[in-house]
């Protein structure tokens, strides 16, 4: 079988994550992370045949660190590299599904800019540094938001002037879609069950977090909004806020726009409540000590999420399972007990020994004998996108 051969590129505001597949393999030729880019730290890790290797970088940009990595995945690659997949964070309206990318679709992603400021333009680096090494190969675009293209108007509908919408809009997106997308088709196929006739609620629980009901393999309502901060409590984002703490801050405190932004984007979430740290890892343990900071964020992420998965369950027929995935969903037994803890009128019940077994990419089953299905599933967005854009050029 003739090789295909995909670079995935993932470009975030300050790292690229990047994977080397052909998607009739299971693992990765080449896979990596370029990270802490326009510091003096910004480093470049990758792993090839089982070995890691590493190349300090100071202050390079996104553009230096593709110019390192291109000319490595074109040696792993064997000089036959089919095509290239990039995650984009933020299609708008414009996009429902992967797109080949040319200049019409690169002006479509730039304009859909002010929708996600810190990804739709670092996305951007990524496509037009790859354009520029590899101008005859064929590039994909693939969007967090186009999974979610199949809300009903409903569920994606604000209740704002109608003018907001059309003319300017505005209008719930989610985010995280090549994540839950990936993780429910897992699902069903662990669960015996057709990915068409199965239903299905997914927590992607990392810095970023959102939960999301898909119906029959396609995403029915999600927790993320126009923007990502919408929904869960997560690292440094509040999540859901009443929308007159802009003008309240405005009033009391005389704070800026910047400034609120500013706080719910980066200085919120768990950071915020626990005063401590982004890493529910860190806060696990504070917590175990003592610190009422941590015990306090752990909370009250737990009963949000829980929440969230409650409201998201009205979207479903039935339910066969819930699926926890993300850093936080696949390492952590506490958030997953505590979470379930919260649904028992969903008649969700962990076995705990289970639970605790399925850490560090251990995918499984871990609800109790006689409880519906609760999984954790290791997502791997990368290999979904390499699937969509291999399908989109075949």
């Amino acid at each position: 079988m003739t090789s295909r051969n995909i670079l995935v590129i993932n470009c975030g505001s300050s790292s690229i994550k990047f994977a080397l597949l052909d998607p009739a393999n299971s693992h990765f030729a080449l896979s990596g992370l370029a990270e802490r880019l326009s510091s003096s730290d910004a480093v470049l890790h990758w792993q090839q045949d089982g070995e890691k290797h590493s190349l300090n970088m100071p202050l390079a940009d996104h553009r230096t660190a593709l110019a390192q990595l291109l000319p490595l995945v074109e040696l792993a690659a064997n000089g036959k590299l089919y095509a290239i997949g990039h995650r984009v964070v933020h299609g708008g309206e414009h996009f429902t599904q992967a797109s080949r990318i040319d200049s019409t679709s690169v002006a479509a992603i730039r304009s859909t800019a002010p929708l996600a400021p810190l990804h739709n333009p670092a996305n951007l680096l990524g496509i037009e540094a790859a354009l520029s090494v590899f101008p005859e190969l064929p590039q994909v675009a693939v969007f967090d938001t186009a999974f979610h293209q199949s809300l009903p108007e409903h569920a994606y509908r604000y209740a704002l002037p109608e003018s907001l919408y059309r003319e300017h809009g505005v209008r719930r997106y989610g985010f995280h879609g090549t994540s839950h997308h990936y993780v429910s088709l897992r699902a069903a196929e662990l669960s015996g069950l057709d990915p068409a006739n199965s239903s299905w609620l997914s927590a992607h629980l990392g810095n970023g977090c959102s939960t999301c009901a898909i119906v029959n393999g396609q995403s029915r309502d999600t927790s993320m909004g126009l923007t990502p901060l919408e929904g869960l409590v997560m690292g440094t984002r509040s999540g859901d806020i009443d929308a007159n703490l802009f003008g309240h801050l405005s009033r009391t405190l005389g704070w800026s726009l910047e400034q609120t932004e500013r706080t719910l984007n980066h200085e919120s979430g768990l950071l915020g409540l626990s005063g401590l740290s982004n890493d529910m890892r860190s806060l696990e343990q504070a917590s175990a000590d003592g610190h009422p900071g941590a015990t306090l964020a752990i909370e009250v992420f737990c009963y949000r999420l829980a929440k969230s998965l409650a409201a998201m369950s009205c979207a479903l027929p039935q339910l066969d399972g819930v699926i926890f995935t993300g850093g936080i969903g696949e390492n952590s037994p506490l958030v997953r007990s505590k979470t379930i803890a919260h649904l028992r009128l969903l008649k969700l019940h962990l076995d705990e020994a289970a639970n605790t077994r399925c850490v560090r990419g251990e995918s499984g089953a871990i609800q109790h004998d006689g409880s519906t299905r609760v999984l954790v599933i290791a997502t791997n967005e990368e290999r979904q996108i390499a699937l969509d854009t291999l399908a989109l050029l075949n």
